[in-house]
Parts: structure tokens; C-alpha cells; sequence
């Protein structure tokens, strides 16, 4: 029986979800607010959520003496702060931004990477300017593969959603330069056998609506993946579109444009990688 991707009310196009050459929307969205003032979080966190650095970098900088708490040097790993306190990094002042939570079709011949030395285009060309937050893509697409990917700065969800023991589920939509007989796809939920090991999906199906193309489920993210498995066979992948992550759907999100995800969303990926719920405002 074919497999038709789950039409979810979460992932229909907001209003808001505007291409990156119009000027950002005005109407006020959610963003995350994880902690009150008063309560306190580690430092390496709360300089992680500045946005300078990870978790790890900003242990090195408490180590090295770069980092000024109230205006006293700290170096002890796991000092706790709150909100207010005055953090200074190397001299300057940094404060941790909300979170903000983006899902974006990604176009064609688009990088999935914060910046590239070749000046082509990025996700975050897209959508940076019109969010005023530094974010960054969960994963990567091949630049000639489409469709759903995630931008946050919520760097606790980002590297479990991205760490191989949560197993989070991804569907793409696999076009080949030739017809995938049964058999193949048979093969490809057995697994077959790659030059880095052997990888297998845990579902696939044919389109129900495009005749021509599969549904391909895998919960790896190795590169290329997806192409390299229906390179197995002898065949190509001419086009290929990522249309569920995790628990978000692509749905009728147009190529090039993104939406803010909405606060249930969120918290539903953050309790399939056993995070807390975080409460939302309105900015």
C-alpha cells in the first residue's frame, strides 16, 4: 500500500512567512523565553545563547580567563549566573537572545550553511534579515536538494534533533532518472550496502500522486545519503525533496519561503529529544 505523507494543520504557510526579498513582516511572532531573571543557568550556556559560540567554545574561553562575570574573572567550570548578571567575553558585553524557531523550504541550487567563501546563496540569505536573530540550519541539504529544513538558535534541541540516538525521522521524495522496481525498494528497507557501511530505510513507499517518485524514510543523516542509496542500483536521483523532519511537514510552504513555527511545534520536538517545555512570548 503506497504512503501518503500526513497533511499536518502545523505545517501550513502563516501569513507571515515571507520571501527574503520582501521586508521582514511586521506582525509579531513567538519567540522562547527559557528562563526568568531570577533563576540561573550555567555560564557556558549563557554565553552559547549569546550566539558568539557552542557550549564547548565557551568552556575554553572560561578556562583561558576571557570571561568576566559582575566584573570578576571566573574559571570554574559550571558557574551559575542569572539572567541579569553582567557577562562580559573577552571585553565585551554578550546576553542570551530569545530563541526563535524557522522552518524553511530551501530552494535549489541554495547552500545550507551560515555563510560560503563563493558567495553563493544560503539559507540564511533567506531568512536572516527578516528575523533580526542569528540562526542557524539543524542539519544540512545537498544544494540541489529542496525542502524542509529547521533554523534556530536553540542550540539544546538543534544538537540532539541532529544526534544519531534520538533517531528523528526524515521523508524525502526521491525522483530517479528511471523506475524503481518493487524489488529495489525492497531492497532499500533491507539496507544496501554503501562504501561507509550498510543503510537502509525504515519505510518506503511509492507516491501516491506522482507515479514516478518514492517516499524514502531515513533516520541517518550521513551525506548524500538518500542519493547514494538509489545510486546502488545503477540509477540517479535527478530531483529530491525533504518533506517531513522529525515532526514537522512541508505541506504547502512554497519553495523559498519560511514560517515561524508555533509554540505546541516546538515543544513537541523538544519532547521527542526529552527536553523541557519552554513557556513562549510574544515580540
Amino acid at each position: 500500500m503506497a504512503y501518503r505523507p500526513k497533511l499536518s494543520k502545523t505545517a501550513s504557510e502563516r501569513p507571515n512567512a515571507k520571501p527574503a526579498s520582501k521586508p521582514a513582516s511586521k506582525k509579531r511572532y513567538l519567540q522562547a523565553k527559557p528562563e526568568k531573571d531570577t533563576e540561573t543557568i550555567r555560564l557556558n550556556k549563557f554565553i552559547s545563547r549569546s550566539g558568539i559560540c557552542s557550549r564547548r567554545d565557551a568552556d575554553v574561553l572560561i578556562q583561558e580567563g576571557k570571561v568576566e562575570v559582575n566584573g570578576a574573572v571566573v574559571k570554574e567550570m559550571g558557574y551559575q549566573v542569572q539572567l541579569n548578571d553582567s557577562v562580559k567575553v573577552n571585553g565585551t558585553n554578550v546576553h542570551p537572545e530569545n530563541f526563535i524557531y524557522i522552518l524553511l523550504n530551501k530552494p535549489t541550487n541554495t547552500i545550507t550553511s551560515t555563510d560560503d567563501e563563493k558567495g553563493r546563496q544560503t539559507v540564511m540569505d533567506l531568512v536572516e534579515a527578516n528575523t533580526g536573530h542569528r540562526l542557524y540550519p539543524v542539519g544540512r541539504l545537498d544544494r540541489n536538494t529542496t525542502g524542509l529544513i529547521l533554523l534556530t538558535n536553540d542550540g539544546d534541541l538543534a544538537n540532539r534533533l541532529m544526534h544519531p540516538s534520538y533517531k528523528i525521522g526524515k521523508v524525502y521524495e526521491v525522483t530517479a532518472n528511471r523506475y524503481l522496481s518493487d524489488e529495489e525498494l525492497e531492497q532499500l528497507r533491507k539496507g544496501v550496502e554503501l562504501e561507509d557501511g550498510i543503510a537502509k530505510a525504515y519505510r518506503v513507499e511509492r507516491h501516491l500522486a506522482k507515479h514516478d517518485s518514492v517516499l524514502i524514510s531515513v533516520h541517518e543523516g550521513r551525506n548524500h545519503l538518500v542519493r547514494r542509496m538509489v545510486a546502488f542500483f545503477g540509477a540517479e536521483v535527478i530531483k529530491l525533496k525533504r518533506i517531513q523532519y522529525a515532526s514537522l511537514y512541508i505541506d504547502k510552504l512554497r519553495v523559498g519561503r519560511w514560517r515561524f513555527l508555533k509554540a505546541f511545534e516546538v515543544n513537541k520536538l523538544r519532547a521527542s529529544v526529552k527536553l523541557p517545555e519552554l513557556r513562549f512570548t510574544k515580540s
